[in-house]
């Protein structure tokens, strides 16, 4: 009797959460309507950095921090798709790690355009097919993805998001039990690099086969005899696939860093982050120069990364990552004096700094 009691008093809850939900809903509707009227952008990132931050503050019950910000990610994906169709464009195919993360990021309501390459993401979002699109951009053990800052050097696309993933690898093949003489391993190089001590321990005669995505490593795996592939557990199910060992990467600490790229800017949140791109004159301390007014003005830069610029030997760009919004004084005056002395200043955007949910 005491069950039942509890559970019609789940009902009612039950009830009124439903009701709530629509009228939050209707709401969703007619800022949708405000939108279209105005031509705003459908998604905010500045608007779901403040949703996630008052939900989480309130949550004083039994309720996870994780588990409310997970609700919350698919109330936002289901009203999102009230206001207007959004589609965001991903390193595809179907379960990659990329399309993990734009899930995580944007919830199951959207529609997702699988890429075949981080070129074509970029691709997609330029001509208009895709609304957004979500790339990789570093892992914490493997460092940069360098064609993800490649692209950015002659791309108008900015940075409006950025969302981490914790990266768990799984071996696996076709067979019901593991296969006894396993002799060719599929995935992508990065995922190799993360899973290399593991690999030389258990399979160190295997031909190791690097392909695009790890999505396609399972599709080969899936093919072929004596052969086995590492991916994600979504390929396991999308697949068909045997689980053969589980969380193989070397380090317990394995988190990639993805990107959300479209034609707009979020607001200031007044916890943001900046990432710039630019080139040195070539100069005798072109470099303390540069990095001098991130300092003078008590700037805290994240991330710096050079690459070459592929149009002149030893010629370089650097991508930095800093604490702060472009709008904001401090880091306004603190790119103006960096672009009295760059050769080239390209601000790739201002953007809630993410959080692992």
């Amino acid at each position: 009797m005491e069950l039942a009691k509890l559970r019609k008093q789940i009902d009612k809850i039950d009830k009124q959460i439903i009701e709530i939900l629509n009228k939050r809903a209707e709401f969703s509707l007619d800022i949708g309507n405000i939108k279209r009227k105005g031509k705003l952008s459908v998604y905010s990132p500045d608007r779901e950095s403040d949703v996630y931050k008052k939900v989480v503050g309130r949550n004083k019950g039994p309720l996870p921090q994780e588990a409310i910000q997970a609700i919350y990610r698919e109330i936002m994906s289901a009203t999102l798709s009230l206001e207007g169709p959004m589609r965001v464009a991903y390193l595809g195919p179907v379960a990659t790690f990329t399309h993990l993360a734009s899930i995580k990021k944007f919830g199951s309501s959207v529609k997702y355009l699988p890429a075949g390459s981080i070129g074509e993401v970029f691709s997609n979002v330029e001509k208009g097919r895709a609304d957004y699109g979500v790339v990789p951009i570093e892992n914490s053990i493997e460092g940069a993805v360098s064609h993800t800052l490649d692209m950015f050097i002659d791309s108008d696309l900015k940075i409006c998001s950025e969302v981490s993933l914790e990266i768990s690898h799984y071996l696996m093949g076709r067979y019901t039990k593991r296969s006894p003489r396993i002799l060719k391993v599929y995935s992508n190089p990065q995922v190799f690099g993360q899973c290399r001590i593991w690999l030389e321990a258990n399979l160190p005669k295997a031909e190791l086969v690097e392909v695009s995505s790890t999505a396609r490593a399972a599709e080969l795996a899936q093919k072929e005899p004596n052969s086995a592939c590492i991916a994600s557990k979504l390929a396991a199910d999308c697949y068909g696939l045997e689980i053969y060992e589980k969380s193989i990467e070397d380090y317990s600490y394995n988190v990639t860093r993805f990107l959300v790229i479209g034609k707009t800017e979020p607001n200031p949140t007044k916890n943001d982050k900046t990432s710039i791109l630019f080139s040195l004159k070539d100069k005798v301390g072109a470099l303390h120069d540069i990095l001098v007014p991130f300092k003078k003005n008590r700037i805290n830069m994240t991330k710096i990364e050079s690459r070459p610029s592929k149009k002149k030997a030893w010629d370089y760009y650097f991508y930095v990552d800093l604490k702060g919004h472009h709008r904001d004084a401090a880091v306004r005056k603190a790119l103006k004096e960096l672009d009295k002395n760059a050769k080239f200043l390209k601000i790739l955007g201002s953007y809630p700094m993410g959080n692992n949910i």
